[in-house]
């Protein structure tokens, strides 16, 4: 009997062909996932402001004429030409570049974190359909140990060791595991859908795991690993950014230069003739706008300050969450590997009980009704265990989104 439910096994979970890796579902969903695609750009985005950051004010360019042209002593003033280029202080288009490029890496966090959250969210429906993949293999296993304890059933019947209703008892519990095992498979089809679309691939696409998950060995986590978190470092980048705008705004409260050149064509005078007869007028142009008025840089000074101040409260605030979760985490994550454990103690046991009940039926005594308790408490410890193991993987993958 032992060796026809092995069998059973094998045949339906046995010949699979060489799986992906969850590690290779999340290096699929970074490159194919939209949302990850469209972080991507807007970094991309944020990098490509730094060159924009590199540029100057408007070159203006005049052209005047003179209808009535205003006479010198060398000739009449035909028209006016001019040119003039305003520069910022020395070291504002540097001050400029940083602030974006300081932006850039605040979007680059979100990026990061995008991702991440992506990878969490595979792992977790990646191990929600192991955890169903894994509970249908089990009621199948047991179909297949109630219709040999039917045969049993049947044959105790033609040597008055059992009756009828001994047999239609099996075949309720048949059909009862039989519906669990339908209702599991269509819950599969709309986990497999949803973990496709993280992945941007076919809904119907084929995911394959592991025959059999195991615990890894107990490990220690240091909460001092949480200030690399992307969502801590993000603070960190948010407030340089704010930083580099304060240096900007240092940087334009400075006078800002201008150079210029003014030409004047100039008419020769034909009633007369001296050396600079109608020579034109070139004129070249300094000029400093100068922010006399201050109250725009001061607001903005103050304004950043307390942006920085805020920004600090607000990392406090997301640190404190995010310990918070990951002592709920571990916590968790224990909770699953004592329930497994348990779950381990009581199938052994459960085992025992069933081999006693075997060697019973050999030397002429069974009890059926015995057989659907022991059946049915085997049934309820392996589906507690493999809950357990999916919830000890769905925590641990928490656990590493906080810590690494």
């Amino acid at each position: 009997m032992k060796y026809c439910i092995a069998l059973v096994g094998f045949i339906l979970f046995g010949l699979t062909t060489k799986a992906q890796t969850l590690q290779d579902y999340i290096q699929e969903a970074e490159a194919n996932n939209p949302g990850i695609q469209a972080f991507e750009k807007r970094f991309l985005i944020a990098q490509e402001k730094i060159n924009e950051a590199n540029w100057l004010p408007n070159t203006e360019i005049g052209l005047g004429y003179f209808i009535s042209e205003p006479e010198t002593r060398t000739g009449a003033q035909v028209a006016r030409f001019s040119t003039r280029q305003m520069v910022p202080w020395f070291g504002t288009i540097s001050a400029r570049q940083n602030l974006a490029d300081a932006m850039a890496q605040t979007d680059y966090q979100d990026y990061v974190i995008q991702k991440r959250k992506i990878a969490l969210k595979v792992a977790r429906s990646y191990y929600r359909l192991y955890d169903n993949r894994a509970k249908q293999k089990v009621l199948e296993e047991n179909i297949a140990l109630l219709q040999i304890y039917e045969e049993l059933a049947l044959t105790a019947i033609e040597v008055d060791k059992a009756t009828a209703v001994d047999v239609l008892r099996l075949q309720i519990r048949q059909n009862e595991i039989e519906q669990k095992n339908k209702m599991l498979q269509e819950s599969f089809l709309a986990e497999q859908a949803a973990f496709n679309g993280l992945l941007n691939r076919e809904k119907n696409a084929e995911v394959n795991f592991p025959q059999l998950l195991s615990l890894p060995d107990r490990e220690s986590i240091e909460l001092d690993s949480l200030q690399l978190n992307p969502e801590i470092l993000k603070y960190d980048k948010m407030y340089e950014s704010v930083a580099q705008e304060e240096r900007l705004n240092q940087k334009e409260r400075n006078p800002v230069f201008g150079i210029g050149l003014d030409y004047v064509p100039v008419e020769e005078r034909p009633d007369l003739v001296f050396e600079d007869n109608g020579k034109d007028i070139v004129m070249p142009m300094v000029s400093m706008s100068i922010p006399i008025f201050n109250n725009r840089f001061d607001s903005k000074s103050k304004q950043n300050a307390m942006r920085q101040q805020e920004l600090v409260f607000r990392k406090q605030e997301r640190l404190i969450e995010l310990e918070t979760a990951l002592a709920r985490a571990i916590s968790e994550r224990n909770e699953a590997r004592i329930i497994y454990d348990m779950q381990e103690t009581n199938l052994k046991r459960a085992k025992d009980a069933e081999e006693i009940l075997i060697k019973n039926y050999e030397t002429g005594t069974i009890d059926f009704n015995d057989i659907l308790d022991i059946q049915e408490l085997q049934l309820k410890f392996q589906m507690a265990q493999i809950s357990a193991t999916q919830a000890f993987f769905r925590e641990l993958m928490l656990i590493n989104y906080l810590t690494n």
